[in-house]
Formats: structure tokens, C-alpha cells, sequence
């Protein structure tokens, strides 16, 4: 192919600038529309104010309309209109400082009232659900500001890496659906008071499902299948060998002492079956004998049981001499299968970078200023008609567990890759309860400064 010409690369040069253009007045009319949406939305919660005031709502309110039924054909595609059960009433008011994970900061506390739109009587919806300490809340990530989404995202853990959207927690997806495994700590009526959440306030709920570690964890199916029967098509086959090698009379103890006839067949029997075996008899002369194997790969299972019960099970030791006749048995190993068995070889594996990120935890502290200021904040279980002047928090129920919670947000690092690495403004604000709180970082650590009461406008949301 011949080389362009330069009228041609001159021309090639003005279409990219143009493309360039163009591309950057599409991103200019996106951030348009979004801040039209917003200034729309403060718009509409202005004129409900308002209405508020004047005592009409009442009258505007609409009755909320029943969940339409979706036909069968819609359910088979995949259609259906979902409807939110509740809505959560959270310790966290606003996106900026709230946890990513529920992990990260344990005193953490919200309520989720069910809505009576959904049941005629939503209490009896929560009967039984009381006997589990974990509850899995599936929910919307309402404060998305856009449903624009990417087949890569850049996790804050990783500072600036990416990976795809599926390996990830990222709000930002294709159905901007949450998972949250929160601690139920009581319910009252149709309300669910809830505890190490990761849910800002009025997040769209759509379902609860009970946390069950027998169906849910990995780790408790092992050990829970450990106490069971491995699974193995052999078994039958294996039994039949061990009752075969023993070859003992009915009404006899397996653990009787074999004669020299019974030990010399047992050991013949064995010979035959792993002709390249050696065993070793005690050179005292004891009645113990000590089968030593080394099975190659290829041997068949069935063999390498007939090993084990040889070893563990026929032939006595001097130890099991001493201890008698009615001591336990060692539980042969499990075999070693080439394929998967349900259970027996369950275990779990995650990134690397979920345990050992390349953002460090920080080192949380706190000024003599907001000590003193958050000392001031009342607890939500006490009441006192003499301090009312005092700030008072809403879920937090004491002084420790709000200092608690503020190193659990700031320790892991709440700010974006964005401000992290390039915004030279060290100072971070955030809402926890009914506390505005105002922080810097430095290097390797968070200093909390300023601890205020929030403004009467932002504790109404």
C-alpha cells in the first residue's frame, strides 16, 4: 500500500480533530443533562416542601398503586417490573463516607420498615425470621446519578488498576442491583433493626433472604459433609475387599490378635494384590506387623483403601494393646479422586487484592477539638428533658461505638482514586448519624478535626 499523500493526512488530521470536537461536546451535553436532572429533582422536593407547610398533603398524595402482575411470557424474557418493599433508614445520609463494604464498619446500624402497599398486614410477612442472626438484603444503588456503565472499573483497593465489572463490587453495572449480608438484631412489628450495613438512607430494598451457612458458605458445607459418607461409586467394591482380606469368622472382633496361619494369608493376600509392596515385620517378634506402601499413581482406589484398613484396622499396634479393645478407631483418609466429590474437597479462593490491597489501611486520630465535641453527642437509647440542648444521635448508642464507626470508615480509606492521587484539598467531610464530621489525611493517616451536629435540612432526608 502507498503512503498517504500529504493533502490526505492533512485531511485525515482535520476529521480526528473534528471527531475530537465533537466527542467532547457529547461529554459537555451529558453533564448538562445530569445537572438539569438534579436542579429538576431539588425543584420537585422544594414544591413538596412547600405543600408541606400549607397542610395539602393529604390531598396531592396519591394512594400508592399496586404491583402489576407480570404475564408468564414476560417472566420467561426475563421482564418484570420490580417493586421496593421498604426503604432503609440508615445511620449513613448522604454517598460521600459511607462503608463499601458492611465489614468495614461494624456499629453501623439502619431499620427497614416493610411496606403495607406490598402485604395487607407486613408483620406477618417477618414471622420466623426472627430465629436468624444474618439476613442477605438485596437492593438498589438509588444514587448512581446515571445508569452509564463499563465493562472495566477502577476498585478504589486497587488505586488506579482495572478490572472488570464482575469481579468487583462496583455500583456501576449493568442492573445497578446491591447485596448486603447485614446482622438482624431485633424486629418490632414490620420493622427489621439491622447492624453492620453498608446502606445510605432511603435505599430502595426489593427482597431479604435469610443467611444460612450450610447453603451459603463453602467452608461450612465442608465441614459440614466432612461427618458424612464420602461419595464414592467404589464403596460397595471396597467393602467387599475389606470383608474378603479379613476373611474372619462370624461373632469375631476385628481387633482380636491374628495367628501366624491368618497373618501369613493377610499378608499373602495383600502381596498379591501390590506385588512391587514390601512389608516389614517387627524385629522383637511382637504380633504387629507394619505394612510400609508407596502406591504409584496408577493404582486404583480400591487398592489404596485396602491399604489404609490394613494398616489401621487389622493389625494390631502396641498402642492399641494398651489402650484395650474398646478404644476408637482411627477414621481412614478420604481417597484422593481425580474428580470433584461434593464437599469433600469444598473450599474457596478469592483475588488476591481483596486481602492484601495496594491501599493500605490507615491509622485513625482524632483531636482534643472533636473529642471533646463528639463527647457532647447524646445516645440514641437515653433521654433527658435537662440536656435537650445537647446533640443527640438517631442508631449510634454511645460515645465508644461512634468513635468505633468513624475509624472503621476512615481507616479504609473513603476517598475516590480521583481525590487520592490528585487532588491536592486534604480535607474530607462526611455524615455518620446525626454528625457532620471533617477530617484531613496525610501520609499513612486520617485526623479526624471537627465533629458538628448535622443541619436540620440534611437530618430530614
Amino acid at each position: 500500500m502507498s503512503p498517504l499523500c500529504e493533502c490526505c493526512s492533512d485531511h485525515m488530521n482535520k476529521l480526528n480533530q473534528q471527531v475530537s470536537v465533537m466527542r467532547k461536546e457529547i461529554k459537555n451535553l451529558r453533564q448538562t443533562l445530569d445537572s438539569a436532572i438534579r436542579a429538576h429533582r431539588k425543584q420537585l422536593l422544594a414544591v413538596q416542601a412547600a405543600v408541606s407547610k400549607i397542610g395539602l398533603t393529604e390531598e396531592v398524595k396519591a394512594p400508592a398503586p399496586s404491583p402489576p402482575s407480570p404475564s408468564p411470557a414476560a417472566l420467561e424474557r426475563g421482564n418484570i417490573q420490580t417493586v421496593p418493599i421498604g426503604y432503609i433508614s440508615s445511620c449513613f445520609s448522604v454517598k460521600n463516607g459511607t462503608p463499601r463494604q458492611p465489614t468495614i464498619c461494624g456499629p453501623s446500624r439502619a431499620e427497614l420498615q416493610i411496606q403495607p402497599s406490598v402485604f395487607n398486614n407486613p408483620e406477618h410477612a417477618l414471622v420466623g425470621l426472627e430465629q436468624y442472626s444474618h439476613v442477605w438484603i438485596i437492593f438498589l444503588f438509588h444514587k448512581n446519578g446515571h445508569l452509564r456503565y463499563k465493562a472495566k472499573v477502577r476498585p478504589p483497593r486497587l488505586n488506579g488498576q482495572r478490572v472488570g465489572v464482575y469481579s468487583t463490587r462496583s455500583p456501576h453495572r449493568p442492573n445497578a442491583l446491591g447485596l448486603t449480608l447485614a446482622k438482624l438484631d431485633k424486629i418490632q412489628g414490620d420493622t427489621l433493626h439491622l447492624s453492620d450495613i453498608d446502606m445510605i438512607a432511603g435505599t430502595p430494598v426489593l427482597d431479604i433472604k435469610p443467611y444460612i451457612p450450610e447453603y451459603d458458605s463453602p467452608d461450612t458445607r465442608r465441614s459440614y459433609e466432612e461427618d458424612s459418607e464420602p461419595c464414592n461409586s467404589n464403596t460397595d467394591q471396597m467393602n467387599e475387599d475389606k470383608r474378603n482380606l479379613t476373611n474372619l469368622p462370624e461373632g469375631s472382633d476385628i481387633d482380636v490378635q491374628l495367628n501366624t496361619e491368618d497373618r501369613g494369608a493377610a499378608n499373602d493376600y495383600v502381596e498379591n494384590l501390590l506385588p512391587e509392596e514390601k512389608t516389614n515385620t517387627n524385629a522383637t517378634g511382637s504380633s504387629h506387623i507394619s505394612a510400609q506402601f508407596s502406591l504409584s499413581k496408577d493404582l486404583s482406589n480400591v487398592l489404596e483403601e485396602v491399604k489404609a484398613f490394613v494398616n489401621q484396622d487389622v493389625f494390631l499396634s502396641s498402642e492399641s494393646k494398651n489402650r484395650g479393645s474398646d478404644s476408637p478407631k482411627t477414621k481412614p483418609p478420604l481417597l484422593e479422586v481425580d474428580h470433584p466429590c461434593y464437599g469433600e474437597e469444598a473450599y474457596t479462593t478469592i483475588a488476591g487484592w481483596i486481602r492484601e490491597p495496594p491501599v493500605a489501611s490507615l491509622d485513625v486520630r482524632f483531636s482534643l477539638h472533636a473529642e471533646r465535641e463528639l463527647a457532647e453527642f447524646i445516645p440514641a437509647h437515653l433521654s433527658g428533658l435537662s440536656e435537650s440542648h445537647r446533640p443527640r444521635f438517631k442508631f449510634l448508642r454511645s460515645t465508644e461505638e461512634a468513635v468505633a464507626a468513624i475509624r472503621g470508615v476512615l481507616s479504609a480509606d473513603p476517598r475516590s482514586v480521583y481525590r487520592r492521587t490528585r487532588c491536592k484539598d486534604k480535607l474530607f467531610f462526611f455524615t455518620l448519624d446525626t454528625a457532620d464530621i471533617t477530617c484531613w489525611f496525610g501520609q499513612g493517616f486520617a485526623e479526624v478535626l471537627q465533629v458538628k451536629p448535622v443541619e436540620p435540612h440534611i437530618a430530614s432526608v
